[in-house]
């Protein structure tokens, strides 16, 4: 990960959360599933000690790649954000030129993404054609789909 990680402090918190808890009881659950493993016999036919090995360098991947998250991070409060044009926590209501359908999102950092809350990440295609956007712009962004049209209609916090 590179670059700056915009977050809120709540997503922050969270993070820091995470990274504890797959510091010490994560890493200490792996640690006996090896030593489980490894009472079983020879390693070299072992697959539970094949997997459990395997387990520990998805865990410590995890672990490096929430410390990057971490050490990037700036947080960002709604109440310092400028509401005129589009920008990251920004929540904006469009209309999509072709369907003539109105949908909400909000703008949030890659590890806030949810498209089910209405948060999508201000990396995706559709983020990136709204950002700096303003109220009766028109964006177009380059789908998979083809081409979309949403008009901004409305911008908040």
């Amino acid at each position: 990960m590179s670059g700056v990680n915009y977050v809120t402090k709540e997503t922050l918190e969270q993070m820091r959360d995470e990274l504890t808890v797959l510091k010490t009881s994560g890493r200490a659950e792996i640690a006996r599933q090896i030593a489980e493993a490894r009472e079983k016999g020879d390693l070299k036919e072992n697959a539970e000690y094949d997997a459990a090995k395997e387990a520990q360098g998805y865990h410590e991947a995890k672990i490096a790649q929430l410390e990057s998250a971490i050490a990037t991070a700036r947080v960002i409060d709604a109440k310092d954000l400028d509401i005129s044009k589009v920008s990251i926590l920004s929540k904006v209501k469009l209309t999509n030129m072709g369907t003539k359908k109105v949908v909400e999102y909000q703008l949030v950092s890659e590890q806030e993404a949810d498209l089910k809350a209405g948060k999508i990440s201000i990396t995706s295609p559709i983020g990136k054609g709204l950002l700096g956007k303003k109220v009766g712009e028109v964006a177009e962004i380059s789908a998979p789909s083809g081409m979309l049209k949403f008009k901004i209609e409305n911008i908040s916090i």
